[in-house]
């Protein structure tokens, strides 16, 4: 899978990807052999991914992705592993060309991977090159969450974000940075916020992408709210229903994970489709289809990590953990964190900020979960101007 051989636990060594030809060709086997099941008709996505659509996107899975390029466009960035409490942990360290560049730890959810960070990591890091400032450059460093991608297999249980924000902190310890921000969605939001207070003396700001999806799915929607517009009501509409409906996923990885795992395992049209279903739910919903929001080619290259990694089983025991974890509340971090909203409006400043109190909050009127991906320009622009006066 990966040409690595980790030594010293805490040694940091070259990375890179390299799938073995016969786990192509049994990809393409396999999607050529896979079995459909039948469909009612008419019921479009009401009841999950729709077969035409799945037939579609895996034909081009087998016939028209070429995962060569998408890997040789991965392993232009520098990439290693290292060992950090017994986990294998993978990351793609890129440095800046600026000498004062700020470190930036970007932190990746579910179902995600740093395939996600392919449009962002140029400009973060070389904006002279992208038109812009050179004094907004970052160094960028974006690990595999334990158990996802290339941070596998997972050696033992307990992986949650907790214990993955104080591995963090010792990866950035290791790169020997003094000074860094964070960003992060997801489970790389809840890691970013907890890395002030896990690491104060380093952490200068957490940059997160609020997600409107998490407010369903963690009962955090109020029943009622006063003076909304038009638009804030069919949002808070359309998210209570998802609260209703769209949780299936996590209470099944939250509960049931190693039985999922089989058929993550077993079938890329199971993985496909498993994964695809939160692209159509999560991303803009102006967008119809999964691949109008996310580039199919960049979709299918995060997708691919997973199957080829077999990390689709391991990231279902992340969220299994992260239902059953104690959560360990610190001290407040002294670190200043900015938000950002994609694709719902004011509806969630309404809910997590009313007072306003927030002194970087910037909404966007398109993109959704996965903001690296379908709105790269504006993450990039909300991250600079978030980072610029705390360098």
């Amino acid at each position: 899978m990966a040409e690595a051989t980790i030594l010293d636990p805490a040694e940091i060594r070259p990375f890179r990807i390299a799938v073995p030809q016969a786990d192509l060709d049994d990809l393409h086997e396999r999607l050529a052999r896979t079995r459909w099941p039948d469909e009612p008709p008419g019921v479009g996505w009401a009841r999950g991914v729709p077969l035409d659509y799945l037939e579609g996107l895996a034909a081009y899975w087998a016939d028209g992705f070429d995962w060569r390029a998408q890997e040789a466009r991965l392993n232009q960035f520098p990439q290693h592993i290292t060992t950090i409490d017994g986990q294998p942990i993978h990351f793609l360290h890129v440095r800046s060309p600026e000498p004062d560049a700020l470190a930036l730890l970007v932190t990746h959810g579910y179902p995600s991977s740093v395939a996600e960070f392919l449009e962002v990591i140029g400009p973060l890091t070389d904006p002279r090159a992208h038109g812009g400032d050179p004094a907004d450059a970052f160094h960028v460093v974006a690990p595999s969450l334990p158990g996802f991608g290339f941070s596998t297999p997972l050696q033992r249980a307990g992986w949650e974000s907790g214990r993955t924000a104080r591995a963090w902190v010792e990866l950035m310890g290791r790169l020997g940075y003094p000074r860094y921000g964070a960003h992060g969605g997801d489970i790389g939001a809840g890691i970013s916020g907890d890395l002030g207070g896990l690491d104060p003396e380093r952490v200068v700001g957490a940059h997160v992408i609020t997600d409107p999806m998490a407010l369903a799915l963690l009962d955090f929607l109020p029943a009622e709210l006063d003076g909304l517009s038009e638009a804030e009501a069919a949002s808070l509409r359309r998210l209570r229903q998802y609260g209703q409906d769209g949780r299936g996923y996590l209470q099944i990885q939250g509960s049931r994970p190693q039985t999922l795992a089989y058929g993550l395992t077993d079938s890329p049209v199971g993985q496909l489709a498993w994964i695809v279903e939160k692209f159509k739910e999560w991303t803009d919903p102006a967008m119809q289809l999964p691949d109008e929001a996310v580039d199919r080619d960049q979709l299918l290259t995060n997708v691919s990590i997973y199957w080829f990694t077999r990390s689709g089983a391991s990231a279902a025991q992340f969220l299994y953990e992260a239902a059953h974890a104690v959560r360990e509340w610190g001290a407040p971090a002294p670190a200043p964190t900015g938000f950002a909203v994609f694709g719902e409006g004011s509806l969630v400043r309404r809910v997590l900020d009313p007072e306003h109190k927030v002194e970087h909050w910037s909404e966007f009127d398109r993109g959704g979960h996965f903001a690296a991906m379908e709105a790269p320009e504006l993450l990039v622009g909300d991250v600079r101007a978030f980072f610029r006066g705390l360098r």
